[in-house]
């Protein structure tokens, strides 16, 4: 099966990336990824990675210990011309387990270049939801 190159939108991108970690195929994963020493990933452990390398041997050791399917859910994007920001919630699906796992918070930020829009930062972690509901009940004034 052929798979798109070149994303025309950010959105576009954040598909095919959900489908390369449902399909478990760390390379086909990595095409989403922008090419750039700075491209950076936090998984919900805290690890910080940087690079395409140990983003990609990361995600071959996580596929290779359990399949992965992921319910996302936007909260809030912002997208300017060459770059986007997509804020979500993940609930995780780690093999047969019928259990979800999660949530977590996750920021993805897109950069859009000569090969349409990549992936360029990936940061997910635990939600609080103590926390949430404290900051969900503060007032939301601009100043």
């Amino acid at each position: 099966m052929s798979q798109p190159t070149n994303f025309a939108t950010s959105d576009d991108a954040e598909h095919a990336f959900y489908a390369a970690v449902s399909s478990g195929d760390a390379d086909l994963l990595m095409h989403y990824w922008a090419e750039d020493e700075e491209t950076l990933c936090v998984h919900p452990t805290g690890v910080r990675l940087t690079g395409i390398v140990p983003i990609r041997e990361s995600w071959r050791s996580i596929f290779a210990n359990a399949s992965l399917r992921i319910q996302a859910e936007t909260v809030a994007r912002w997208q300017g011309t060459v770059m986007a920001v997509h804020h979500l919630t993940e609930i995780l699906f780690v093999g047969d387990d019928p259990a979800p796992h999660g949530p977590l918070h996750v920021t993805h930020v897109y950069l859009r270049g000569a090969q349409g829009w990549r992936l360029a930062s990936r940061h997910a972690s635990a939600a609080d939801d103590g926390h949430q509901a404290m900051a969900d009940a503060m007032p939301h004034t601009l100043h």
